[in-house]
């Protein structure tokens, strides 16, 4: 079990790790599986218990496969891993739900996908929960508004949003608002981006926090790497960070960093960073009537 004290309580009970290993592109169109499994066999062995996959990553089978061989070896039981996982676009109506969560729930009555509203789909997920199927149900890339009509409406409040967050895009207002709601955030890309997909802005045409003067200058005080330094100041701000790698010595890295503290006055620098950017803008979908990221539609 990982320690209390490196994670945080949903509003379900349950326990989440402060610090995950994110597998987006870990295999998707990747040629060697293989290098996944090694992957997270390292995770699995440095103290990772949160594990974030995805249905578009098309890697959930490998990472089952992993840790089944970790329980029915007895390295780990069940109750010590947190596997978060997310619906593909295609599934956002209830039927493809139920039949993502569990094939004999996909009978819901619903037949015309264009009257759909995101609390018909959070009603499927609140019975998975109901039934025993699901720890605790959240969402991902919702905006501020989004998630308090969504919270405002649903009878099982959400626990966890995912969202993109580093200190180039700190999400100060949603942040704010899930302190709240008691919604713990989970920040993808939490030491930026790099090597992403072309899901956003080019690469060559943003900055990067890892390269940050000030990351820069207090990876030198504290005797860290860069990365260390992103990631311990996103869990100093109680929220759950899921860096990706599949560098084994990053991934060892990136979960030591529980045996130091940034001061107030350091967190305050990086808080105070201006530059902003987003990595990851989903261009494919932005003429989706639920796109969350008003700030990219008003600059149309």
């Amino acid at each position: 079990m990982f320690p209390s004290a490196h994670s945080l309580t949903l509003n379900t009970g349950a326990k989440m790790p402060l610090l995950g290993l994110g597998t987006f592109m870990a295999s998707f169109l990747a040629t060697d599986p293989d290098q996944l499994r090694a992957t997270l066999r390292t995770a699995l062995d440095a103290g990772y218990r949160l594990i974030d996959t995805a249905y578009l990553y098309q890697n959930e089978d490998i990472i089952g496969e992993v840790l089944e061989e970790y329980f029915s070896t007895g390295k780990l039981k069940r109750e010590d891993v947190f596997v978060t996982t997310k619906l593909p676009l295609f599934a956002m109506e209830p039927e493809a739900v139920a039949a993502f969560i569990k094939p004999e729930m996909s009978k819901v009555g619903y037949d015309n996908a264009d009257d759909i509203e995101l609390i018909d789909v959070w009603r499927v997920l609140e019975r998975g929960y109901k039934d025993g199927l699901l720890k605790a149900i959240g969402v991902s890339n919702f905006n501020v508004r989004q998630l308090q009509d969504l919270y405002d409406k649903a009878e099982i409040k959400p626990a966890n949003l995912q969202i993109e967050l580093h200190i180039y895009w700190p999400q100060n207002a949603l942040v704010q608002l899930c302190e709240q709601l008691n919604i713990v955030i989970t920040a993808y890309s939490p030491i930026g981006a790099p090597g992403k997909p072309n899901f956003g802005p080019a690469q060559s045409t943003v900055r990067a926090p890892l390269h940050d003067e000030v990351v820069a200058e207090l990876a030198k005080k504290y005797g860290k790497t860069p990365a260390q330094i992103l990631l311990r100041h996103i869990v100093q701000r109680g929220i759950v960070a899921i860096p990706k790698s599949t560098n084994e010595k990053r991934v060892r890295e990136n979960i030591d960093i529980f045996d130091f503290e940034l001061n107030a006055a350091d967190e305050t620098r990086l808080l105070a960073i201006d530059y902003r950017t987003r990595m990851f803008s989903f261009p494919f979908v932005r003429n989706h009537r639920h796109y969350p990221f008003d700030e990219l539609k008003s600059a149309e």
